[in-house]
C-alpha cells in the first residue's frame, strides 16, 4: 500500500522491450533500502523491483518489468530514456499515514485539459474518462500519477485539483502540458461502497427490510 506522498522523481535510464512486455531501469537518489521483490510506485503504477544497484556515477537504480496488460492500460509503455517518473516506496507498517489509501492499481489514463497559475499555486484541470465520474466528488481524494490530491471542483466531464508549490516542484506535474496523459486511480473506498450497495440492491431480502 502507498499513501500518494511522492518521495521524489526518478529518471528512466534504460528501456528494453520484450515479447511479454517492457523492462525499465530507473535511477533514483536516496533509496538505500532497495531490495528484490520490493513494491514501488512508478507514477502511480505498483511494480516489483527485479534488480537494483548503485550507478558508477553515484545514485541508486532499480529495474522493474511491466507485463503486456500493464503496458496496455498505462502510458508507461510510451516513456523514453531520460523521462522523469514519480516514485514512492510502499508504506511501512509503522509509518506515518499522510495521504490516503493508494493501491497503485491504475484505473485509467486521464488527460490534462488545463493548467493555470493562481498566485503561488497551480490549478490543473483533467478530463474525466468515461465511466469514472461517479467515483470523483468535490473535496474527495484522487490519485494522479501516484500523487494523493484533493478534487477542488468537479464539473460535467472534467475536474480540477489545486497544486501547492512543493508538490509542483517535487513531482512530474511541473513537466506536464495540456494534452499530456496522467494515471488516474480513484479512491478505493468509493469502489467498496459501490460494491456493497450493488450487493444490497441485488439481495431480494433487502426489499423486505
Amino acid at each position: 500500500m502507498f499513501t500518494g506522498i511522492v518521495e521524489g522523481t526518478g529518471t528512466v535510464r534504460e528501456r528494453t522491450e520484450t515479447d511479454d512486455g517492457l523492462r525499465l531501469r530507473i535511477g533514483v537518489d536516496g533509496f538505500d533500502d532497495l531490495h528484490h521483490g520490493q513494491s514501488i510506485s512508478v507514477s502511480g503504477v505498483c511494480l516489483t523491483v527485479e534488480e537494483y544497484g548503485v550507478a558508477d556515477g553515484g545514485g541508486e537504480w532499480f529495474a522493474v518489468f511491466l507485463a503486456s496488460e500493464t503496458v496496455a492500460k498505462t502510458y508507461l509503455g510510451e516513456v523514453e530514456t531520460g523521462d522523469a517518473v514519480n516514485v514512492e516506496r510502499a508504506m511501512p507498517a509503522d509509518g506515518r499515514f499522510d495521504g490516503h489509501v493508494v493501491q497503485g492499481h491504475v484505473d485509467t489514463v486521464a488527460e490534462v485539459t488545463g493548467i493555470e497559475r493562481v498566485g503561488e499555486d497551480w490549478r490543473f484541470t483533467f478530463a474525466i474518462p468515461e465511466g469514472h465520474g461517479d467515483y470523483l466528488v468535490d473535496k474527495g481524494s484522487v490519485t494522479l500519477d501516484g500523487i494523493s490530491l484533493t478534487v477542488a471542483e468537479k464539473r460535467a466531464g472534467e475536474f480540477d485539483v489545486a497544486i501547492i508549490p512543493t508538490t509542483y516542484d517535487l513531482t512530474t506535474l511541473s513537466e506536464k502540458s495540456v494534452g499530456d496523459p496522467v494515471h488516474l486511480e480513484v479512491d478505493v473506498i468509493a469502489k467498496y461502497v459501490e460494491n456493497m450497495l450493488d450487493g444490497y440492491a441485488a439481495d431480494p431480502r433487502a426489499a423486505d427490510d
